[in-house]
């Protein structure tokens, strides 16, 4: 089974509320990317495919993350499938269409410029990162304030904002965090380059 067919296989066995069938028709559909785009321009999953590999890893990463003993015990923290499918594999739904290809002149081992390829990222749709996926799935199906704040601060502190709202977020919706930390799992130990 390749990437699409197991993002899409556990989307439909997971996701069920109303409005989800019709976002999965438009990531399918011609308008959208999303299993053919990277992750990235040149770090984690930066080739065709990377975005739904990534989104997959994230889903795996963090149901590992809220099995673990001391997260349930300890922290409390517990989330149903549903929610732990939409949050991890939809919360860069932001990067579609935003990559495309171009080519790039470096050296070679013998120091003649030779031409490469590599993704440039254009955003026409330039609303933020987690914030952005939010308004894209809203527009389908609704989300629950957990899931929306969970996707939204997904980046946790790397995001140049008010640190404050993260902090905040974190401590009011700790799902965020174990997206946040299921994210970072995912692009510095799974899809390292």
């Amino acid at each position: 089974m390749n990437a699409k067919e197991e993002f899409i296989e556990i989307y439909k066995q997971k996701i069920h509320r109303e409005g989800a069938d019709k976002l999965l028709d438009y990531l399918c559909s011609a308008g959208s990317d999303f299993f053919t785009a990277p992750a990235s321009t040149r770090f984690h999953g930066s080739y065709a495919g990377g975005l739904v590999e990534h989104s997959l890893n994230v889903y795996e990463c963090l149901k590992a993350y809220l099995e673990r003993e001391r997260v349930q015990d300890l922290y409390g923290l517990a989330a149903d499938e549903e929610t732990v499918a939409i949050v991890s594999l939809l919360h860069d739904v932001c990067k579609i269409n935003c990559y495309h290809e171009s080519t790039r002149n470096v050296k070679d081992k013998d120091g003649r410029w030779i031409q490469v390829p590599y993704y440039e990222f254009e955003d026409n749709l330039p609303y933020g990162h987690g914030e952005k996926s939010v308004y894209i799935i809203t527009g389908f199906m609704r989300l629950t304030r957990e899931e929306a704040f969970a996707i939204r601060y997904h980046m946790g502190f790397a995001e140049d904002e008010n640190k404050r709202n993260v902090g905040k977020s974190f401590e009011l919706y700790p799902l965020g965090f174990a997206l946040h930390m299921a994210d970072m799992e995912a692009t510095y130990f799974l899809e390292k380059e």
